[in-house]
């Protein structure tokens, strides 16, 4: 192992599909450098190369609709729910995963199409229920017999919606992603899927087409969505099938995840070996269609050597909880610069031990002021970013060809103090 690092030690196939160092050196997003991002922007930046995120809702959208015609990619938009996001896979053909009426709200408000659009959860509200019938969803997926009562009440029209049920699978994952099991919170366990059937049928304003299921999120084993369609079919047949999402990607150089080819192929051969060519086949892409596609900039503040050597960036926790959460690796870099090599801890400027972004990292021995960058932060990141020691939520900036532009603004102090009634305010 070399005692000396170089930017072209960067591992860029963890990076935007088309990420790459200018003749200095520099790390460039989207061909715009990082660190010109860096000082126009602030750090810590959420950064989306744009034109990375087109190219894979395309694959998405072509992948599934060579194989079977009658599919609808619908981006889970719980994965990174800007409107800006949402707005450029909805130009790019994919439709719409909603789990609450903001999140749905927020898709109409980026240009998405609600006859294009999915909505679910598992504890909707009559706000929920009542945002989706008034936006005339394509499907509401029922969860639970309260949610039959509550459509049936509040629906002036029959509803065209789909049963969420458990395919009882132990997803090969983290815990806390595991969605297909029959002790999850989500789904109705296959012993009472025949009852609740009958209890949609039993109400007028409910229109049952189909089936969803969900094994879990970051699979890396196709097996697991080959299993989970197996276990659809065991159930009554119908004409609509939603198999949810779950995609893992690479967060580490030696991660191993499938394509989306390859997903899109064991998928659909699965449908059409158990469910049948003539169905029509929903999947909800989050983490696999944005991960990738974005990285976060932050600023070395501080270095402590001592028992070990912690790197502080001017982030953390408040905008990436998936390390403190999942236990999340990420591999960080300092970049735009060679120098010594140097094993660190990468930890954020939160009052909390479990604030880190990434430990024993090898990366040019850092200094304060350098720029670290983490990839694949793009799934999740924004979605928990947190106002944990009155942190303010970064930015979010579109790259593309060289151009940069703004797509969410940093918060500010004055946002977090709007929401306050204060003492001197009551009058």
């Amino acid at each position: 192992m070399s005692d000396t690092l170089t930017p072209a030690d960067i591992d860029l196939s963890l990076y935007p599909e088309g990420t790459r160092l200018d003749d200095d050196g520099r790390l460039l997003i989207g061909g715009c450098a990082v660190a010109d991002l860096a000082e126009q922007y602030g750090t810590p930046a959420y950064l989306i190369d744009e034109g990375a995120l087109r190219r894979r809702a395309r694959e998405y959208v072509r992948a599934f609709r060579e194989r079977h015609p009658d599919s609808l990619v619908l981006f889970a938009s719980k994965s990174f729910p800007s409107a800006s996001v949402i707005g450029v896979v909805a130009e790019e053909g994919c439709g719409v995963d909603t789990a609450a009426a903001g999140e749905l709200r927020l898709a109409i408000a980026a240009g998405a199409d609600p006859g294009a659009a999915v909505f679910h959860g598992n504890a909707k509200t009559d706000d929920d229920i009542r945002t989706a019938v008034e936006a005339r969803v394509r499907y509401i997926v029922i969860d639970n017999l309260d949610d039959v009562e509550r459509i049936a009440r509040i629906a002036t029209e029959p509803v065209p919606v789909l049963l969420r049920v458990s395919p009882s699978l132990d997803a090969h994952t983290h815990a806390a992603m595991m969605t297909g099991h029959d002790t999850s919170k989500f789904g109705i366990p296959p012993a009472q899927v025949a009852d609740t059937i009958a209890a949609i049928r039993r109400e007028p304003m409910l229109d049952l087409r189909g089936l969803h299921a969900h094994v879990g999120s970051q699979l890396l084993g196709l097996d697991q969505f080959e299993a989970e369609v197996e276990a659809l079919a065991a159930f009554e047949r119908f004409g609509v099938y939603d198999l949810g999402g779950g995609l893992g990607v690479r967060y580490v150089p030696g991660d191993v995840a499938p394509s989306v080819d390859e997903y899109a192929e064991r998928v659909v051969a699965a449908v059409h070996k158990h469910l049948g060519r003539d169905v029509e086949l929903l999947v909800e892409p989050g983490r696999s269609m944005v991960a990738r596609n974005g990285v976060t900039v932050y600023r070395v503040v501080t270095v402590k050597r001592g028992g070990r050597v912690h790197a502080a960036v001017d982030g953390g926790m408040g905008d990436n909880l998936e390390v403190s959460l999942y236990g999340q690796a990420f591999t960080p870099s300092v970049i735009d610069r060679s120098g010594p090599a140097e094993t660190v801890d990468v930890v954020g400027r939160h009052c909390e031990s479990g604030d880190y972004l990434a430990n024993d990292v090898r990366v040019v021995s850092p200094r304060v002021g350098d720029l670290v960058t983490v990839p694949v932060t793009g799934a999740y990141c924004y979605t928990m970013s947190n106002n944990y020691n009155t942190a303010l939520r970064p930015p979010v900036v579109f790259c593309d060809e060289g151009r940069s532009r703004l797509a969410v603004r940093r918060e500010t102090f004055d946002d977090l103090l709007r929401r306050e009634q204060l003492l001197g305010d009551r009058g």
